[in-house]
């Protein structure tokens, strides 16, 4: 039974062929979703938080390497593989502005690995504030590094409890049986 475009914009009809009386009622559903927990919705939000905030310092260092527009001297980075600040700023850009911003997208979607996705970017973070502290050491002027460090346990505590929630995704999938 084939439904005209109107019939279907009209979300009921007579069907051609059918009974004058007879009326289909077409419903739409929308795919059911879980809503999401507190712990859920706080790991979005600071990912998307820190997707933005990435996403724009990245951007800065790449297009000016050298602290051309951020106020950075290029001393700072003696002993560390990078002259300029292009390198740290395709970083920040990638692995903590889209990657945060993808980890958000899979748990807006209700991915599984959404959870543990978070949990990633979490330690991503303490992982790249512990390296730039022991790079260039620990300034609070602006105090940034400090509030992303804040950041990172937040992430990572709400994607733990997120996970508690929720529990592990499976690993692998159940091998079929053999008849």
């Amino acid at each position: 039974m084939a439904l005209s475009a109107e019939c279907r914009a009209a979300h009921a009809c007579t069907v051609p062929g059918t009974p004058a009386a007879l009326e289909v009622v077409l419903m739409r559903t929308k795919p059911h979703r879980p809503p999401l927990s507190r712990a859920a919705k706080a790991s979005i939000a600071f990912e998307v938080l820190l997707g933005i905030g990435a996403l724009g310092g990245g951007l800065v260092l790449i297009v000016a390497p050298r602290g051309e527009i951020m106020p950075l001297r290029l001393s700072a980075l003696a002993g560390s593989p990078f002259d300029t600040y292009l390198g740290p700023g395709l970083i920040l850009f990638t692995v903590l502005g889209l990657g945060p911003l993808v980890a958000a997208g899979l748990g807006w979607r209700r991915h599984p690995l959404a959870p543990s996705a978070a949990l990633v970017v979490g330690a991503a973070l303490l992982i790249w504030i512990a390296v730039e502290i022991g790079i260039i050491g620990y300034s609070n002027e602006p105090p940034l590094q400090a509030i992303y460090l804040v950041l990172g346990v937040a992430i990572c505590v709400d994607a733990l409890a997120w996970l508690a929630e929720v529990g592990l995704p499976a690993l692998h999938r159940p091998s079929a049986k053999v008849v």
